[in-house]
């Protein structure tokens, strides 16, 4: 083989920044530095001298927050990743000589952030830069919401009973670090006969560009349609709503109409009162449009590597979808630019 000189080394770093298409996307296309004052609001207090450790810029944190996203790993996973493997290491913004932070620093990053408001507010910053590439809500909306599987609890029925009562089973005060790792705010539902236990992330896409515009995170036994209040985007360029039937009813009729909203939510059926041919029509021409918010769920299913989510309490499983929600329109906004490259 003989030994590899600069030029390979070259070569070499060419051919990855070729076959990871994704992170060279993501490196040009976002607007990274237009995060910095958010970041730096969240990061940590002033310093009141130069000694010590130089603190790690909060972009490589927050691109390492985003790679989080994008393959859906631990803090731990996160850190072995990046050292691991060079495409994750320049796209971070770190060289070989560099020290990648490590899973404890990115934890703490991520919890300041959430501890300050900040993750909102970079959602909001993004759609802000949509907004400005022409990219605002178009065409109406599409709402719905998907479950948020999180590691299962083996309580007892005594201590789920105290849980739901919004309360903690007294004997867990005396051990704080078991009670440290129990969700108190997860809870199970059942759907098409399965029980879940878990969140709902409820979002808000636009019709036309399909970027999530708005997003609510719950527990899982809170009923979809309670949610669509919060959801509805004034900003949207149209007045239609799309949603399948489990927004269905007249009170979400109402509640639309006095907004100035025009309903398109899927009609529902009993089984005394099956659908006739008609409203079954109907339903399948709503769901040519609907459908494209099932696109969404199946790309953080399939392309970001599932939805199970580890984070312990509603607080924290906020965040971590925020964040997600935000990657999922950094991956849209490379797609519609990656369009529009090829339409030109």
């Amino acid at each position: 083989m003989g030994q590899r000189g600069f030029w390979d080394e070259e070569q070499r770093i060419h051919k990855l920044h070729q076959k990871s298409p994704t992170l060279t996307a993501l490196s040009e296309a976002i607007p990274w530095d237009s995060f910095r004052p958010l970041l730096d609001q969240g990061y940590c207090s002033e310093r009141k001298n130069n000694a010590g450790r130089k603190r790690i810029d909060p972009i490589i944190l927050f691109r390492m927050l985003v790679l989080q996203q994008l393959f859906n790993l631990s803090d731990e996973a996160l850190e072995f990743q990046v050292n691991d493997r060079r495409s994750f290491e320049k796209f971070v913004g770190l060289g070989v000589m560099d020290t990648i932070p490590d899973a404890t620093t990115v934890a703490f990053f991520r919890e300041r952030l959430r501890s300050a408001g900040v993750i909102e507010e970079l959602f909001d910053c993004f759609e802000q830069h949509l907004r400005v590439q022409g990219l605002e809500a178009r065409g109406g909306q599409i709402i719905d919401a998907t479950l948020v599987p999180v590691p299962k609890q083996r309580n007892t029925r005594a201590e789920n009973q105290v849980i739901k009562q919004g309360e903690v089973p007294e004997d867990w005060h005396d051990k704080p670090n078991r009670l440290q790792q129990k969700d108190l705010d997860a809870r199970w539902v059942k759907k098409n006969g399965v029980s879940h236990y878990g969140y709902k992330n409820s979002i808000c896409i636009d019709a036309e560009h399909g970027f999530i515009r708005r997003y609510v995170v719950t527990p899982a036994n809170i009923h979809d349609s309670q949610m669509i209040a919060a959801l509805l985007d004034p900003e949207n360029s149209a007045d239609i709503v799309w949603a399948d039937s489990g927004y269905a009813g007249r009170q979400f009729e109402e509640l639309l109409a006095a907004a100035g909203f025009e309903s398109r939510i899927h009609e529902k059926g009993t089984r005394s009162r099956p659908l006739d041919e008609d409203a079954q029509a109907r339903n399948k021409v709503k769901s040519k449009i609907r459908a494209r918010v099932e696109h969404v769920f199946g790309q953080m299913q399939v392309s970001m590597c599932g939805k199970l989510t580890r984070r312990i309490g509603l607080a924290r499983t906020n965040a971590w979808w925020g964040l997600r929600n935000l990657t999922f329109n950094f991956m849209r906004f490379c797609q519609k630019l990656r369009v529009c490259a090829v339409a030109g």
